[in-house]
Order: structure tokens, then sequence, then C-alpha cells
């Protein structure tokens, strides 16, 4: 122990805290600022090395342990301790998520490993936000769609490390040349007032579309009547399976959601903005910094806005624990109350929002809360941005009227099934929101419609089956995705996961015995990470009997190293 000791407590050698020093700048180091400064570090060495996790405590005036855990607890910070080798300075990283394995990731995976030799780590890793181009690798931060091993060598041998910036993004001149920015001007020259918001997207019927679907302007009355000083969190760590909406968005009008939180934070009163991007979305990162300082140039008096990187960790998309994440700290959710709304980030009032619900907010207020709340079918109000992958044609995002059945999205906007495939079943609302068979494909997809069948449709990703895929297999997947991506806060999460996982790997499902452990997650775990995971496998029970033995007792269950590819007996 005494050795031991001796070696935590190693001094710090004063050229590698000048080294880091040199790399952070000569001002004050913040502490909410630790994830940011973990980024550069890794992005100038290729890892974190325990003498850099030292010498960055020793500038921040923090324990190591401190920032050894929120080093640790993130996916894409790579931590060698004392003693251990650096990884290869080059990742390849592969999709194995839902769509992603049904279009092949693991044969891809297995030919990369084997073609590309030592000299470069292969890793399977989760959802990427690409499931519309499966399967996917991405080379260092280039992400590389439609992968092949040719493709993929070729991007390697080419040195395509860097992801682009968005070609195709409407930038700040032709936003303003557009009309962009001059609702906000209004807004801030008293020609609207923040009531008459407030009730325009109250009249709207505009619900939060990162998943949860509480009521928009409901949600900025409860936050304005917080005590100042007030916050917003934007939150585009879209990182559940089957999502990549958000993505879309600001690929291609980056402006037109930042001039919806703009005008969300005059009318609640917020004093800075904050927006959390994951960071499989290097790109977009890149084009955020460029418009978000042609912004500042142009609007000097508009509200700060301070981009935060994360830094792989699906939890964040939660809204507590995203905070934590802004905060500078593992992504842990906090226990409620108290609420965000009340005390979120750096403990102030904090409006949390989905970058899909912003990005409607101009055109709310420019059309009229009429136009938006007519545009749903089959009783249903709004429109949804559909995040189809998986066995269709056309996958991508399509913009649809709430209501719309899987059928009619299907037909109408992506060519219909892909060839040689027949719609078996699908995701309405990602890995979490379970699995409907094609035998409730007409019903319609939206807040409040799925939940009598136990799913739900979350952030509107529709993942399609066909005759080629088994349920069982998919649920299995979306299960080994959260038990990879439980932050570890709550057993009935950390470990429920985990062992659903296993009973799911054997020949046979008990399914006694995986229901009661599914109820133990529904009931006891802290945050909606482990209590939705079980949807995908209760649904696959529920749904899809064909797939259970004669006696109805028990489902036979995808082999370990399954493909995702199974065809159906």
């Amino acid at each position: 122990m005494a050795r031991e000791n001796s070696r935590i407590r190693k001094p710090v050698a004063p050229e590698t805290c000048a080294e880091i020093r040199a790399l952070l700048g000569r001002g004050p180091l913040r502490r909410e600022l630790l994830i940011e400064y973990l980024h550069r570090i890794q992005d100038r060495h290729g890892h974190l090395s325990a003498a850099h996790l030292a010498a960055l405590a020793v500038e921040m005036k923090l324990a190591r342990a401190e920032v050894f855990e929120v080093a640790s607890f993130y996916h894409h910070f790579d931590v060698v301790r004392e003693g251990e080798t650096a990884p290869p300075r080059l990742t390849v990283r592969v999709c194995d998520s839902v769509a992603c394995e049904m279009a092949g990731a693991h044969d891809l995976l297995a030919r990369l490993r084997q073609m590309l030799g030592p000299a470069v780590r292969v890793q399977a890793v989760p959802c990427v936000g690409r499931c519309d181009c499966a399967p996917v690798a991405v080379v260092g931060r280039n992400p590389v769609g439609r992968a092949n091993p040719e493709a993929v060598r070729a991007a390697v041998g080419e040195g395509r490390f860097e992801d682009a910036i968005p070609a195709a993004a409407t930038g700040f001149d032709a936003y303003v040349a557009a009309g962009g920015y001059r609702l906000y001007q209004d807004c801030l020259a008293g020609a609207r007032t923040p009531e008459a918001v407030m009730a325009e997207l109250e009249h709207s019927t505009l619900r939060g579309l990162g998943g949860a679907g509480f009521p928009a302007g409901r949600k900025w009355r409860i936050v304005r009547a917080q005590p100042a000083p007030r916050l917003l969190a934007v939150n585009i760590d879209e990182g559940e399976p089957g999502t990549f909406k958000d993505r879309f968005y600001l690929e291609r009008d980056p402006h037109r959601f930042l001039e919806g939180a703009l005008i969300a934070a005059w009318a609640v009163g917020c004093e800075a903005i904050f927006l959390y991007l994951r960071d499989e979305y290097a790109g977009c990162r890149a084009l955020l910094e460029r418009e978000l300082a042609r912004l500042r140039a142009a609007l000097p008096a508009a509200v700060p806005i301070e981009l935060r990187r994360g830094a792989g960790a699906y939890i964040c998309g939660e809204e507590s624990a995203m905070i934590e994440s802004i905060e500078g700290k593992r992504g842990a959710p906090r226990l409620r109350p108290p609420y965000v709304a009340e005390a979120g980030l750096f403990g102030r009032p904090t409006l949390e929002h989905n970058l899909e619900t912003l990005h409607w907010v101009r055109d709310i207020l420019e059309r009229g809360a009429e136009w938006f709340a007519g545009q749903g079918r089959h009783g249903r109000k709004g429109l949804r941005s559909f995040s189809v992958s998986g066995r269709v044609a056309r996958p991508g995002v399509h913009v649809a009227p709430a209501g719309i059945t899987l059928r009619e999205l299907t037909a109408e906007h992506c060519g219909g099934m892909a060839p040689g495939h027949e719609l078996y079943g699908y995701f309405p609302g990602g890995a979490s929101g379970g699995i409907l068979p094609a035998s409730l494909a007409d019903l319609p997809l939206d807040f409040d419609t799925l939940q009598p069948h136990g799913c739900f449709i979350g952030s509107a990703a529709i993942i399609v089956l066909s005759q080629h895929d088994t349920a069982r297999a998919a649920a299995l997947n979306a299960m080994r995705f959260f038990a990879r991506e439980s932050c570890g806060k709550c057993t009935p999460c950390r470990v429920g996961t985990a062992k659903a996982v296993a009973l799911m790997e054997q020949p046979e499902w008990d399914v006694a015995l995986l229901r009661e452990l599914s109820q133990t997650m529904m009931d006891a775990s802290v945050c909606g990470l482990g209590q939705a995971a079980p949807n995908p496998l209760l649904s696959a029970m529920r749904h899809f009997p064909d797939e259970f033995d004669p006696g109805g007792a028990r489902l036979p269950c995808a082999p370990a190293s399954g493909t995702g590819g199974e065809t159906k007996a």
C-alpha cells in the first residue's frame, strides 16, 4: 500500500505542467471547461497520459482523482495509465447499432481488423448518428457512409481523417438575405412581447421533439416564472440509435435553430445559451464555430452563446446528465426534484431544449400557430421530422404530418421498402421506443398514440425491419447498447442491462425472469435509460409470437455474435 501511495503521489514534472499551460493558454482555467481541456490534450497527443492528467489537475487546482474520474467516464477519451502502452494514433470506429448491424457491420469490422493491421486500432462503437447511410465507419473524425473495406482503406491510405464542414449549409449572409434574424431583431425592438410569443407557441401545439414531448410554450412559461438569472441549454447530443434529424438540420440550416434559441432566451429572460454537441459531429462543430463567430460579429448585442463538445456518452442526452457534462463533470443524471427548470445549469433555472424544437420557432411565429397545428393527420397536430433507416428504399430525414402511419410514411416519403424486402416490424422511437409488428403499421405516429402497445415515438427515429431480420436480434442489439451506455449510477440499470444481455444471449429466453428483471429496471432506475431499456425486449415478446417456440414459453435468441441479418425460420 505504501508503494502504491508513493506512486500516486509522484510529483508532476515542471516541464509537463508548462506543456499543459502552453496548450491551454495563460488565462485562468475554468472548472466547467475540464472536458474541453481534456479534448485539447487528446487532440494534440492522441491520448491522455497519466502525466498529462496529473499536470492538468495541478494547473486547475483539482484532485487527480477528480480529473481522472471525468476522463475515464467518456468513451472518446483514451486514458493511458502509467506503464500502459498508448493506443495507435489512428482509430477506425465501426458502428454496430441496429441499422448498421442490419447492413453488415460485423462483417465490415472483421474485414477491417484483418486488413488494416496493428498500426490502426479498429473498434466497434455505438450509434454515430448516420443510420441513413449504414454501415458507417469513422476514420479518425472522417465518417465513411455505406462503408466497405476498400473505401475505408482508401480513406486511411489517403490520410482523410477529418470530417469536412457541410458544404450545403446556409451561411450567415445567405440566411440574413432571406430574412433571417429579422424576427429576433423585432423581438428586441419591442415589436413582439414575450407573452405574445409564448401564447403563439402554446396555440401551435409545438412539443419538445427530443423525445419527452413536453409542450414548448408551457415550458417557457415555467422557466420564465423562476427567479433570475436563467440559462438556456440546447441538447444536440442525439445518441439514440436511429436518430439523426438534428444533424440533418444542422448541416443545412444552422442559423434557423440559432435564431430560435435567441428568441427563446429573449422570451424567457436567459442570460446565456449553451450548445451541447455530440463529439461524433466534428464537421458540424467546425461549421458552428465558424457561423457563431459571424453571428457574434454581426449581432454583438445578442445573448452570449457557448459551444460545448460532448465526449461520447449516450447518457448525456438526458437533460440533467447533459448539464453535469456542461459543468465539466461525469454525465450522471441528477435526482429530482429539484427539476432542471428550477435548478439546472450552475444551479440556475434552465430552459432545456432539443435542436429540432428550436428549429420550428421562427416558422411558427412567422406563419402563425394555425399553420403548424394544421399540418397533422389522423387527428394529430403539427409536423415531425422522422429519421428513417433500415429496409426502406430511401432512408433519411423525412418531414411529414404528425400522426402519419408507418405504412403511409414508407409509401409516400421513403419510396417503399427496399427491393427484396417486405415489412416485418419497426422501431417507432429509436432503440428505446420498443418494436412494433407490421400488423400495427397503421397506427398514427405521434406522442401518446403508441403507449397502449408498449411503445413510444420519442425522437421519431424509425428503424424498419424486414423478413430478413428478427425482433429478437434487434432487441438484443438494443440491450447491448444500453448495457454499454449505462452510466453506472444506479444498480437497477447498471446490473439489470448487463444481466438482461446475458439472458438474451442464451439459446432460449427465460421469459418469466426477463419480465421480472424488466419490471425492476422500470420501477427503480434513476433515469429514462434504465426505465426504457426493457421496451424492445418486452415488445419483442409481446408482438412477435412467431419467434416463440410452440409452447409459447420461451423465445429463442440470436447468437451472441449475431449479425442481425438472420432470416426467420
